[in-house]
């Protein structure tokens, strides 16, 4: 007999195969049709590449999250409690996991389904139609998040919304952990905001039918495009001044020169995306440059809590979770080489042999969300090993807690 937990499994586990025979289907396709070499394909592209990656950048994200929470549960770090759950309403890595395989059945099947209607002969004077596929997608998975109903984990995705509206309407209220630990993966979430940017450009004022548009010929698009690559960082500095003012902590002083030092970074590189020239080029070399090591030392040294000199486990800290030091000296190397991601564009990588530019700005973009996965587990595990007076971390699991009448109405 299997346990309810082993059958919770099964749907994520046929999901996911699912999702690898749809990827295995899409690349055949691709390659036996040659519709990347055909005069199509870049027009595919520009065009319709960015629509579904952006259905990837949150399944990569929510895989991640889910392989945190197992790790978590693992290793017993008492992540419900520090994020403030309701017992027994948090999601657990099978939840996560069968949500995120399900939407990357739904983005797959989609972009299949934009393929074939584009070369069956039947179906290929319907461009509207096929157009708007990923479209409706998104306009599913919106309607999925703020369905008013108790349906689909009801209470999980009232607790989301909650953290991004506090996060929106920073600093008017409070910042608690989950606050800032969302915006933090908002950060990482840069080139998704664009993404939605384009859908729309794309839909609204761009030519969808024909498969064409204007956007970076556009000025509001431009400055938007600047904009939208801002407003995560940005509400990181305001959270980090909130904090300062609320808790009267130098450390949030020096974290807000460290989101506005990013700022600064990712503004240049930007420019310099949208206009090249020799002088943004520099600018964009020395300012992220110092970006980069000061929020690398951030991540390792404050976030994490290592590179202790004197901790009687060597430029660790005493405390570690994971019996494998190995394991911490990998996540310090690894963040540092991603943490350096941004250098293909001081670089002028913007093209590579087999791969068109939207690819590899897909590429990278993935690889800070990895970062980002990565940097998840050592920052809450640090949390719960080294934070216990200063937030709501916890070595043990805590007891059962009373809500009151109007939170159990939430």
């Amino acid at each position: 007999m299997l346990r309810p937990k082993s059958l919770s499994c099964i749907p994520a586990g046929f999901l996911s195969g699912c999702s690898v025979a749809l990827v295995i289907v899409i690349c055949v396709l691709i390659r036996v049709r040659g519709i990347f070499n055909s005069p199509g394909g870049p027009r595919y592209m520009e065009n319709i590449f960015p629509l579904y990656s952006l259905f990837g950048f949150m399944v990569l994200h929510m895989l991640l999250y889910g392989t945190n929470l197992y790790f978590w549960k693992l290793y017993r770090v008492n992540y419900a409690f520090i994020f403030g759950f309701k017992q027994g309403t948090e999601l657990g890595y099978r939840e996560v996991l069968l949500l995120s395989s399900g939407l990357a059945v739904l983005a797959l099947g989609s972009a299949l389904s934009n393929l074939e209607m584009e070369m069956d002969p039947i179906t290929q004077s319907f461009k509207a139609l096929t157009e708007l596929v990923p479209l409706a997608l998104l306009i599913l998975v919106l309607l999925i998040t703020f369905c008013p109903f108790k349906i689909i984990y009801h209470s999980s995705r009232l607790f989301l919304i909650r953290c991004a509206f506090h996060c929106l309407c920073v600093p008017l209220y409070k910042v608690t952990l989950p606050d800032f630990f969302l915006a933090d993966q908002l950060t990482s979430q840069v080139q998704a905001f664009r993404n939605l940017e384009f859908y729309v450009c794309y839909y609204g004022w761009g030519d969808f039918k024909r498969r064409s548009n204007t956007c970076h010929e556009s000025e509001v698009y431009e400055s938007f495009y600047f904009v939208v690559a801002l407003i995560p960082y940005w509400i990181r500095f305001l959270q980090c001044l909130r904090r300062l003012f609320d808790e009267k902590d130098p450390s949030q002083g020096y974290n807000a020169i460290k989101y506005f030092s990013t700022i600064i970074a990712v503004g240049v590189r930007t420019s310099y995306d949208l206009k090249r020239g020799t002088t943004l080029m520099i600018l964009t070399a020395v300012t992220s440059g110092f970006a980069t090591v000061v929020n690398t030392y951030w991540d390792i040294v404050i976030d994490w809590g290592l590179l202790q000199r004197h901790s009687k486990n060597p430029w660790l800290r005493d405390k570690l979770v994971i019996p494998h030091k190995s394991v911490y000296y990998s996540a310090m190397v690894l963040n540092i080489v991603l943490r350096l991601a941004w250098m293909q564009t001081v670089l002028g990588f913007r093209d590579a042999p087999f791969l068109h530019r939207t690819a590899l700005v897909g590429i990278v973009a993935s690889l800070e969300i990895i970062r980002r996965g990565i940097w998840n587990f050592f920052r809450l595990e640090n949390e719960h090993l080294n934070n216990v007076g200063k937030y709501r971390a916890f070595k043990s699991v805590p007891l059962p807690f009373y809500y009151n009448d109007e939170d159990k109405s939430v």
